[in-house]
């Protein structure tokens, strides 16, 4: 007896696996696409209105200062003005007086009218060069420095104070943020190290830094690599005056001729903060890593990365308390992972400002 042939049917077992798998197939990836669209959703929805509203009000009180110099050179000119009114008045006079004498009349002035007349001729000028001199001071910087181009950066760094202490690095790996090339130019001429780039861009920091200080502003300069040394010879401890303008320019322009050599005493450099009288109520510390040396002489001529790191440690100590505000401009060095953290610590604990600059800042 032949068998019975089954009836074919469309929705077989095989077929509803098929067909379930693809039905759950697409609801997985309608889930992972909702998913997506939500964490872009929740990441467009970030509230910025309160650093919006820090920027207005910083924005605002710029304009604020600058309305009120605006309206103080007004006054100034205006005061120019009236003196030389009153001057050309005074001379305008004394031409007519003149002028109505008959010939061969002698005027009837007297001594005193005359020693009058230069005392307040005397007085004028007095006042005339006080208002230019207050003039100048709102209107020009002791030093001025010029970058490349129209660049403009946003650094945070408050370059004001009565006493500025700067503390620059001038350890051999200033050389290069290679240590390779560091190695290499080491054995260079001295033409060549000052050359470096590194090296240039850390003067250039200094430079930028002093040409915003104010007139009536002291300052310090120093150096530091196996110790901590004024660029200004024979002025340790004390404050050099910003309107001395020559020596102020001279004291920069010395740094040029100096050649980075040996390692990085950190903890001498800071001693100074302690060393001045008084204190200073801000410092600038432009270096390219942790210290290599400290106040003992080394026991090596390896320095390991922990080594380095207690040597920071130490350093830390010979700040003196309270602390000023420590601003670092630390510049790239390879092989120093933990620079940046160490330094940015201490920029913050002492509330001041933290700078790894681009390579063709400032």
């Amino acid at each position: 007896m032949p068998l019975k042939r089954r009836p074919f049917s469309v929705f077989t077992l095989s077929f509803l696996d098929v067909m379930c798998c693809g039905f759950g197939a697409v609801v997985l990836m309608f889930m992972i696409l909702q998913h997506e669209a939500i964490v872009q959703e929740q990441v467009q929805q970030v509230d910025l209105s309160a650093e919006v509203t820090a920027l207005q009000a910083q924005i605002a009180a710029v304009q604020t200062e600058i309305h009120a110099a605006q309206n103080n050179s007004a006054s100034i000119d205006q005061r120019i003005a009236a003196l030389i009114t009153e001057s050309a008045s005074a001379r305008a006079l004394l031409a007519q007086t003149r002028a109505q004498l008959k010939p061969g009349q002698a005027p009837v002035v007297t001594s005193r009218d005359i020693d009058a007349l230069r005392m307040a001729l005397k007085k004028l000028d007095s006042e005339k060069q006080l208002v230019l001199s207050q003039l100048n001071e709102q209107s020009r910087d002791v030093r001025q420095f010029m970058g490349q181009g129209n660049r403009e950066y946003l650094t945070g760094i408050r370059t004001g104070g009565k006493r500025v202490l700067i503390l620059l690095d001038n350890s051999s790996s200033m050389l290069d943020e290679s240590i390779v090339n560091v190695l290499r130019k080491k054995n260079m001429d001295t033409a060549t190290k000052q050359r470096s780039e590194k090296w240039r861009q850390a003067l250039d920091t200094v430079d930028w830094i002093t040409a915003r200080l104010q007139p009536g502003t002291e300052y310090q300069l120093y150096t530091f690599s196996g110790s901590a040394r004024p660029v200004v010879p024979g002025s340790e401890g004390r404050w050099l005056a910003v309107d001395n303008a020559t020596l102020f320019n001279q004291a920069v322009l010395s740094l040029k001729a100096t050649v980075p050599e040996g390692g990085s005493n950190l903890a001498r450099a800071l001693q100074v903060v302690g060393q001045l009288n008084p204190r200073p109520d801000n410092v600038f510390l432009i270096t390219d890593g942790l210290p290599t040396m400290g106040l003992q002489p080394p026991s090596g001529r390896k320095v390991s990365g922990e080594r380095r790191n207690e040597l920071f440690t130490e350093a830390l100590r010979q700040i003196p308390q309270p602390a000023p505000p420590i601003n670092v401009v630390l510049l790239p060095l390879e092989g120093d992972p933990m620079a940046a953290w160490a330094y940015w610590s201490v920029a913050m604990y002492t509330r001041g400002a933290f700078l790894t600059p681009a390579y063709d800042w400032p």
